[in-house]
């Protein structure tokens, strides 16, 4: 931590260091971890990553020893920049001609100075570690330095950083910013290199990260408070039926007064839920938080032995439905408390309840307001949600996410720029998929996107309507969903959508390719899983390029998942041996980051399994490139290990869909399976809805390249392809099938 009062700290003049100092402590509130590991004396080559132009004196305040810079020679034209540079005794380095800087640095590092330089090369312009540079290794060989790495958080979206694609011309913050720096341990010079660089980097901002005062607090006072803060806008659209807009203030006063409701009526700790995206859902989950209770919010689409599975897994005996939804699930195991959400408002005194909360919305200081509902300050590491999950091949598991959780993936979101809170967003995603419970409900309230929605991410011509209409900016969903929009939708209709993102599952490439010729929008393609709560990878536009000398930067890269989100990090480690593999390899993704859950409810023995040395397991198989983009090669259970070789389903069904020339429109029509083999361990099983001879199937994967073991040898008509309400493939009732085809 940072000692009180000022010391010496670098080579800039006494005078101006005291003034400089203050200034920055007027705008930051700096603190520090790993100071521990900075060696007292001798050269150092201290390394960080690079978000704004106050990044040398936040590492100055937090270092314990005063650091020499490298600056980018360009800046000295700069009159201010020059000044500076001279001042401060920094080392000016071209990026043309780079030796006479390296010279000046390896002799301040013999001299037993510590030498700072940001590997990156720039500032970053996307938000997310860009790609190290070499040449910050060869100036700690040739000094025998060792090389300390040092992560900057929360520094980015400040008045320096190039947060919402623009320099300096932004809105001061009020308050101090909280700014983090963690420091590792030295790396000997002999071993360091960028791509180990990177692989620190991004661990030390995993726990930097982790420090934001943000994370500790509590998720329903935080969306109470933003709420109470802008009581006049209009927070939803809600076309389930006519269109009618909701402001903050009606939503928050509405679920306040249910809040009380259900305070007094419902002794259980979780209560169920089970409503379409709509105001409804809103209101339920936001007064279920209020009430001091935990949302469920429980897959309808589900089959009734998950549900009741789901249900008593959670203790759930209470659930908050409305007529409507119970006439069009009637298989759905309604337990004998199943709340009707109009009647229950209507009981509790309908708009005179809700008038003294509402007007409070509009005359009460937000903080206030969140403490007349009784609201704590700290949240944290206690459950704020459950989800269920059986990744799509078994049964239920609980996903108990925390406080910590929900706001450490809405502050990731957030400070991509991406969803600004100008985004107007269609919210069709199921709530009970974490998709929809964290991006398109959560976020929203915090942030203050407005959210159109739609009840069901199936009905293609609502969504489209809704678009055109709404003028909405912000499309997501799995390319199940995106894809019937192709066929029913006009270029004009999506005219106003900035941003298209998908994930779930792999965007196929002739869906990239068709919307953006028919649309002229790029879909830009994310990952993550429920138990990363869900958001952890994303590609996002390439930042602008501000002048004739900045060096252009890439957001997204074909193909990929996008580079991780902030405060994540990564291992690609060998599904066999459990070794992390190199750079550009094929391996199981393990994650580690503060959006990262911590079990499973209830199973001691699923979690274990979900973890190993504090990395969650994802079970899918992907590779990292040098850049710190995530390829995504499928699911482990999605492949089939056949005469020696990994075929991956996926891949074999994308094909299979392309040679035939299939309208996978309105839904897969065909799947691959994996079902055991005596002579080769396993064998390939195709399940389609239309007529595939075998021959025929040789035929055309033969002639795209497959070899013989890539090619299913058995074909099963089926009526239709079993899928899950989110649109993936239901693969244990597809394997189910496949088992059936084989007996």
């Amino acid at each position: 931590m940072l000692t009180p009062g000022f010391r010496r700290r670098s080579y800039v003049p006494r005078f101006f260091e005291v003034i400089a100092v203050a200034l920055a402590r007027l705008l930051y509130r700096v603190r520090s971890n790993g100071t521990e590991h900075f060696p007292a004396t001798g050269g150092v080559l201290l390394i960080a990553n690079h978000l704004s132009y106050v990044d040398p004196v936040v590492l100055q305040l937090a270092c314990p020893r005063p650091i020499r810079f490298l600056g980018y020679k360009g800046l000295q034209e700069n009159i201010f920049f020059d000044w500076a540079f001279r001042l401060s005794g920094c080392i000016p380095i071209s990026r043309t001609s780079s030796s006479d800087g390296m010279r000046r640095a390896i002799k301040a590092l013999q001299a037993g100075e510590v030498v700072a330089i940001f590997p990156e090369g720039h500032i970053s312009r996307t938000g997310q570690l860009m790609p190290m540079m070499r040449g910050f290794e060869v100036a700690a060989r040739r000094a025998g330095a060792p090389v300390v790495p040092a992560f900057i958080d929360g520094v980015w979206g400040s008045v320096f950083s190039f947060a919402g694609n623009k320099y300096l011309w932004k809105s001061p913050r009020l308050m101090p910013t909280p700014v983090f720096v963690q420091f590792g341990a030295p790396i000997p010079p002999e071993q360091a290199e960028p791509v180990l660089a990177r692989k620190v980097l991004l661990d030390l901002g995993a726990l930097a990260f982790d420090e934001r005062p943000v994370l500790r607090r509590h998720l329903g006072r935080e969306c109470v408070q933003a709420l109470a803060k802008r009581p006049w806008h209009v927070e939803i659209v809600d076309r389930t039926a006519e269109r009618r807009p909701v402001t903050a203030a009606q939503l928050l006063g509405t679920a306040a007064a249910y809040s009380r409701y259900l305070r007094r009526t419902v002794p259980e700790k979780r209560v169920g839920i089970v409503l379409p995206p709509g105001a409804g859902a809103f209101i339920a989950n936001l007064a279920v938080m209020c009430a001091g209770k935990i949302p469920v919010n429980l897959n309808f689409t589900a089959g009734k032995a998950a549900l009741e599975a789901s249900m008593k897994i959670g203790g759930v005996t209470t659930v908050i439905s409305a007529d409507a939804v119970r006439q069009k699930v009637p298989a759905f195991p309604w337990p004998e408390r199943t709340l009707d959400l109009r009647k229950e408002i209507e009981t509790m005194g309908g708009k005179k309840a809700i008038l003294p909360w509402l007007v409070a919305a509009w005359i009460v200081p937000n903080q206030w307001y969140a403490s007349l509902l009784g609201l704590p300050k700290i949240g944290d590491r206690a459950e704020a949600g459950l989800l269920f999950t059986s990744g799509s091949s078994g049964e239920p598991k609980g996903v108990a996410l925390t406080h910590r959780n929900l706001l450490a993936n809405c502050a990731q979101i957030s400070s991509l720029s991406i969803l600004p809170q100008s985004s107007s967003l269609v919210g069709c995603l199921p709530i009970f998929h974490s998709f929809g419970f964290t991006v398109t409900l959560w976020y929203p309230l915090i942030r203050g996107c407005r959210v159109i929605t739609v009840p069901s991410p199936l009905d293609t011509r609502r969504i489209i309507d809704a678009i055109r209409d709404e003028q909405a900016t912000v499309l997501l969903g799995a390319p199940t969903f995106i894809r019937p929009i192709l066929r029913k939708a006009q270029p004009g209709e999506l005219r106003s959508l900035h941003l298209v993102v998908t994930g779930a599952e792999k965007l196929p490439d002739d869906l990239y390719k068709a919307f953006m010729e028919t649309f002229h929008i790029e879909i830009l393609q994310g990952y993550g899983l429920t138990e990363t709560t869900p958001v952890s990878n994303i590609n996002q536009p390439d930042p602008l390029v501000t002048t004739e000398t900045a060096e252009p930067q890439a957001g997204k890269k074909a193909g990929s998942t996008g580079r991780l989100l902030p405060g994540m990090t990564v291992r690609i480690v060998h599904p066999e041996t459990g070794e992390e593999v190199s750079a550009g390899d094929q391996g199981i993704v393990w994650f580690k980051g503060a959006n990262v859950f911590s079990g499973y409810l209830d199973d001691p023995q699923k979690t274990s399994a979900a973890f190993s040395d504090g990395w969650f397991v994802t079970g899918d198989l992907g590779r990292l490139d040098d850049e710190g983009f995530l390829f995504i090669e499928g699911r482990m259970s999605r492949f089939s290990k056949i005469g020696g070789e990994m075929i991956p389903h996926g891949t074999v069904e994308q094909k299979i869909a392309e040679v035939f020339g299939l309208d996978q429109t309105e839904g897969p029509v065909v799947a691959v399976m994996g079902v055991p083999d005596k002579a080769k361990g396993e064998a390939l099983v195709l399940l389609t809805t239309v007529e595939i001879a075998p021959e025929t199937l040789r035929e055309k994967l033969s002639a795209v390249g497959f070899a013989n073991l890539w090619v299913p040898k058995i074909i099963h008509r089926v009526p239709k392809i079993p899928v899950l309400g989110t649109g993936k493939l239901d693969l244990k009732r597809c394997r189910d099938v496949a088992l059936e085809a084989v007996a």
